[in-house]
């Protein structure tokens, strides 16, 4: 029986360095991606993907200022630039995918999936928004933006200019899960939960509603492989393997960790908050909530780390 791999692939399989941000630069570099995938398959896996959108989401809401100054065009919500960038990204993804498929003779097919996650109204981080999105504003800019919108929170970031932040609630339930199954029953390769799902709160009806947030790509990705029972969750990224020391004469690459030798790297402070913890983090939520095993490594790597000759696998 064919078994199921998540795979959660960075910001580099989608722009490769800020020279190479043009729609066509982000598609050749989904087509590299996914070539290295296609070797996932090909090992026998079922495959789930997922992805981020962080620099879409903020040239959308760019675009956005740009109309509605010199235009007068109406604004577009965060949760609708979310909305968009998963559409526009999966049909890359899904593109990349069929032409990949149809150049090795493999009978398969990709689809996207616009996805929901649903996340607790009570969430603390709406009280406390922390998640920077969009432009670098100067602070004239920054007060007349007050007055138009005086729902935004703006702080000033690192001393580069000021900056939106919004909340970055955790997610609770991925809505469309059951058509994610059946999709992946079928045959299909499913890409889902682009940019950490689209946030979305119950009303006091019941009744779902969209919000301005972001989720962590990596935690709504972990929910999705604990829901769907994966046997293998894979974080993609720019390293091959999890280093400690990053960066100075000690650093060391690992090969394998346990649930407690995790922890207890993270309480020594080997993982930085902005880039490696979350998904440290996310895969430990995976393992205590499920039967799989996880692994860290770059796309270059996937096929050998899938094999376990490289990469760093995570396991109980």
């Amino acid at each position: 029986m064919e078994k199921i791999a998540v795979v959660a692939i960075g910001g580099n399989s989608l722009i490769k360095d800020k020279n190479h941000s043009t729609v066509e630069d982000q598609y050749n570099a989904i087509c590299e991606t996914v070539s290295h995938i296609v070797n996932i398959i090909e090992e026998g896996y079922k495959v789930v993907i997922t992805h981020g959108n962080g620099p879409q989401v903020g040239f959308n809401l760019r675009r956005s200022e740009i109309a509605e100054e010199s235009e007068g065009m109406h604004p577009v919500p965060l949760v609708n630039c979310g909305a968009n960038t998963q559409g526009s990204i999966g049909y890359q993804i899904q593109q990349a995918f069929d032409n990949e498929f149809l150049k090795r003779g493999i009978n398969k097919k990709a689809v996207s999936v616009v996805t929901q996650v649903e996340v607790d109204k009570d969430d603390k981080a709406f009280i406390n928004p922390t998640k920077p999105i969009g432009s670098f504003y100067t602070k004239e800019e920054t007060n007349k933006l007050r007055n138009e919108h005086p729902d935004w929170v703006l702080i000033e970031d690192a001393k580069r200019g000021y900056r939106r932040v919004v909340p970055s609630p955790m997610p609770k339930n991925v809505v469309e899960k059951d058509a994610i199954k059946d999709l992946i029953n079928t045959g299909y390769v499913v890409i889902a939960v682009g940019g950490g799902g689209i946030p979305v709160i119950r009303d006091e009806e019941k009744y779902f509603k969209g919000v301005d947030a972001v989720i962590d790509k990596d935690y709504a990705s972990s929910l999705l492989a604990i829901e769907l029972k994966a046997d293998l969750f894979i974080v993609s990224t720019g390293v091959e393997k999890v280093c400690i020391n990053y960066g100075t004469d000690k650093e060391k690459a690992l090969d394998k960790l346990n649930i407690e030798e995790t922890k207890k790297l993270i309480e020594e402070g080997h993982f930085a908050p902005g880039s490696m913890l979350p998904k440290i983090n996310a895969i430990l939520n995976f393992l205590e909530n499920s039967n799989g095993k996880a692994i860290i490594t770059s796309p270059e790597k996937l096929k050998e780390s899938v094999k376990g000759e490289d990469g760093t696998h995570l396991i109980k």
